[in-house]
């Protein structure tokens, strides 16, 4: 049995068994049969008012005086985003990420590669351009996939010069917030918030009317809306977070993704073949205290000057990870998940403490639950 390297986030699963009855949803055949509500809207103003008290309580987003649109998760928002922004540009668009940069962004702006845009690759690359008349479009992540570091625009000068920021996990489960978001295009999805990935369902915040209607309009064609019982499956899922004060998911998953990260840690650290990210402590808005790291994923780097291909070491000791190139970066490093369910992470600490163990050529001792 390998132990798997998705973005899966079944962690929270013992979370939601605890609040099965408040989360639960039962549809009638008859119900919520038509393509649109009762405002002959294709979103539910109910979700859109329950969503926005959720940031509210999280502390990570400004969302007052922005439209906002959902879409079949994140996914579908960004390609609505790039779309929005490139389809009046008088020339193509060049799309782009600061490495290590989510493969997504790549593989489905190629996918949909048009005369509007085209992916051009690393945002790095063009920081310090002189060309101020480029249209440029940066995917900007904050909290950082793979790394879960906290990221601004990279591609700063001119005036064609915009950004998208993904921020599906800029909730407190992952990162200290530091302060409310507050950009014009902000993309946020369901499947991080409370890990609920299979129902397909994400929002963005847009300042712009003209980008918004335009995301709309994407989103139109190519869904006719969101499906109804998503948004319904959605709806509970808030009224269940926001039960009493709303913070007790936000401090189960604080406590859960934190105690992993110090226990993978723990590990790394007795290590010298293998080295993992550093995430500084940092003020919490919404803990109100500096807080330290509870990251999504662990950024594994092979130290040695031999193994070339860290991905290849690992699946020789039966754990899998996402290789650094589908990162656009080299081969050194491994995106490995801490989101997967209790027994897959302690698989996770099993497997690799052994492969530390073995190299170190000692023993090691350690308490996984």
């Amino acid at each position: 049995m390998f132990v798997k390297c998705s973005g899966d986030p079944l962690f929270l699963e013992p979370f939601w068994m605890q609040h099965a009855a408040r989360s639960a949803v039962v549809v009638a055949g008859w119900h919520r049969m038509s393509y649109t509500f009762s405002d002959h809207s294709y979103i539910s103003k109910e979700l859109e008012d329950h969503i926005r008290r959720v940031h509210a309580v999280a502390r990570n987003a400004v969302t007052k005086g922005k439209h906002i649109i959902f879409g079949g998760g994140s996914t579908q928002l960004l390609a609505a985003a790039v779309y929005a922004l490139s389809i009046n540009l008088s020339m193509p668009a060049e799309v782009v990420a600061a490495s290590p940069a989510y493969p997504v962004y790549k593989t489905q702006t190629d996918f949909f590669q048009n005369t509007h845009f085209e992916y051009d690759g690393d945002a790095l690359l063009l920081k310090n351009s002189s060309d101020t008349t480029a249209n440029v479009i940066e995917f900007v992540t904050s909290p950082n996939n793979p790394d879960g570091n906290l990221r601004e625009a990279v591609v700063s000068q001119g005036a064609s010069v915009k950004a998208i920021y993904d921020h599906a996990y800029y909730w407190p489960h992952f990162t200290a917030i530091p302060a409310p978001t507050n950009q014009d295009v902000m993309i946020f999805t369901i499947s991080k918030l409370t890990g609920h990935a299979g129902s397909r369902l994400g929002w963005a915040f847009v300042k712009d009317e003209d980008v918004y209607q335009k995301m709309q309009s994407y989103i139109e064609q190519a869904e006719l809306g969101i499906a109804r019982e998503a948004q319904l499956r959605a709806l509970k899922l808030m009224k269940a977070i926001l039960h009493a004060d709303g913070r007790e998911i936000f401090e189960y998953a604080y406590k859960k993704m934190s105690d992993r990260w110090r226990k993978l840690s723990d590990i790394v650290s007795l290590s010298k073949r293998f080295s993992i990210q550093e995430i500084p402590p940092l003020f919490c808005n919404f803990f109100e205290k500096v807080r330290g790291p509870s990251p999504a994923y662990a950024w594994l780097k092979c130290e040695r000057k031999e193994d070339t291909n860290c991905t290849a070491v690992l699946r020789a000791a039966n754990i899998i990870g996402r290789a650094g190139s589908l990162f656009n970066v080299e081969e050194r490093y491994v995106r490995l998940s801490l989101l997967k369910s209790d027994d897959h992470f302690n698989l996770l600490l099993l497997r690799l403490d052994k492969l530390v163990a073995q190299d170190d050529d000692r023993k090691h001792h350690m308490n996984i639950l």
